[in-house]
């Protein structure tokens, strides 16, 4: 669902707990921790033709992922890449498509360490298809002869989830107790690479309660609500108009009330036995559908591939941290309620700081942190409309970048 440009403004928005300002994080077990100080990590086009795999699995394919990679390696808070998007949609994909997705993620995994200083973890987003999605997990994430050290192996799982609809959704009945039960065994992180259904609007966010609640926490790692601009498909938490002004919609206000009320110390702390489990042995045994397939056998690299991996990409594009010199925002921002939020200016964060929710209430009065103490920002607002504060939003945006979807 998600284009590049439009997931970096989803990027932008949140990943709730331990945003590092600029230390990386790392894939340990079933968790993400901080490098630096241990924490747990929450989260908050290019295609593979699944109908012409052989053909579109080329070298110049794998050179445009490649490019990918060169642009945001550089950058000590770029979580991973995806190696896939929603490539298997529905029931019929997921006989061929399979070992192709493995072989993308050992060429991503291959490829960065041999162009890259640190290890970036490589992932698939799959689409929340239950029939297939269980299969789908347990054949990307085991290992291949038991090696620990299998390239084709992802290092996290993401899901794209719509099934929370509306303030009378529950726990149950958008079936997230169905997944924690899928996926309680699980060896990598995994977490909700698109959520926020819009059936019901504005969107009320109540689904942010549950997957940082206890009862989902054990077993996943947050999420990337979709999406921050307002597009035809009616998901936006911004609008951004032609004129160069932003307006804030109540989406925005309700996900940020959400995120107020989190307990980001509790999101923090370790999980010690999550972080030592071992992924399983592929086998056939892993796979419980008759039609998915139960081949190991990777794809070998397709000709030119092996070359753009031992010698890289020509004239690659190397993206790299800058100094932020300008912390005031030009553009004409306004809240939910009309009043234009002035002083506005983004904060940029010691090393050892993270992103996190503040108590800030961007179009009304300041309101309560999750542990009781009040907040304030720099950002005042007129007509009524209240604090908004921006903790180095630019530094943010290099969180998690798509490698590769589906159009």
């Amino acid at each position: 669902m998600l284009s590049l440009n439009r997931l970096l403004f989803t990027l932008v928005l949140w990943a709730i707990s331990g945003v590092s300002a600029v230390q990386n994080v790392k894939v340990q077990g079933a968790g993400y921790v901080n490098n630096v100080t241990s924490d747990r990590f929450q989260i908050i086009g290019i295609a593979l033709n699944p109908d012409d795999l052989m053909s579109s699995y080329n070298s110049a394919y794998l050179n445009r992922i490649f490019a990918v990679v060169e642009a945001f390696k550089n950058f000590p808070n770029t979580l991973g890449f995806f190696g896939g998007n929603e490539v298997m949609q529905k029931p019929g994909t997921e006989g061929e498509v399979p070992p192709y997705l493995r072989a993308v993620t050992r060429d991503l995994n291959n490829y960065i360490a041999k162009h890259s200083s640190r290890r970036i973890p490589v992932g698939y987003a799959a689409a929340d298809v239950r029939e297939i999605l269980a299969d789908s997990f347990a054949y990307l994430s085991c290992d291949i002869d038991g090696s620990s050290s299998d390239e084709s192996r992802i290092d996290f799982f993401g899901l794209n989830s719509y099934s929370w609809c509306g303030g009378d959704a529950t726990f149950q009945t958008a079936g997230y107790d169905i997944l924690v039960q899928m996926f309680g065994n699980t060896t990598i992180p995994i977490f909700f690479s698109e959520y926020g259904c819009n059936e019901v609007k504005p969107r009320v966010f109540d689904e942010v309660q549950a997957l940082y609640g206890p009862n989902m926490t054990s077993v996943m790692s947050g999420g990337i609500v979709y999406e921050y601009v307002q597009e035809f498909n009616e998901y936006g938490l911004v609008d951004l108009h032609d004129n160069g002004t932003a307006v804030i919609r109540v989406d925005y206000d309700n996900l940020q009330k959400q995120y107020n009320e989190l307990d980001i110390k509790q999101l923090e702390s370790g999980n010690s036995s999550a972080t030592t489990l071992k992924s399983p042995r592929c086998s056939g045994g892993l796979i419980t559908g008759a039609s998915f397939s139960k081949s190991f056998r990777i794809p070998l690299l397709p000709s030119g591939g092996q070359s753009l991996i031992d010698n890289g990409i020509k004239n690659p594009n190397n993206g790299k941290l800058v100094p932020v010199r300008e912390t005031v925002v030009p553009t004409e921002v306004y809240g939910s309620n009309g009043g234009l939020i002035n002083n506005l200016a983004i904060e940029p964060l010691p090393e050892d700081r993270s992103n996190v929710p503040t108590g800030a209430d961007t179009s009304g009065a300041t309101s309560t942190t999750a542990s009781g103490t009040s907040t304030g920002s720099k950002a005042e607002s007129t007509g009524g409309a209240g604090n908004l504060r921006m903790n180095v939003v630019l530094e943010c945006v290099t969180l998690m970048i798509l490698a590769l979807r589906v159009v």
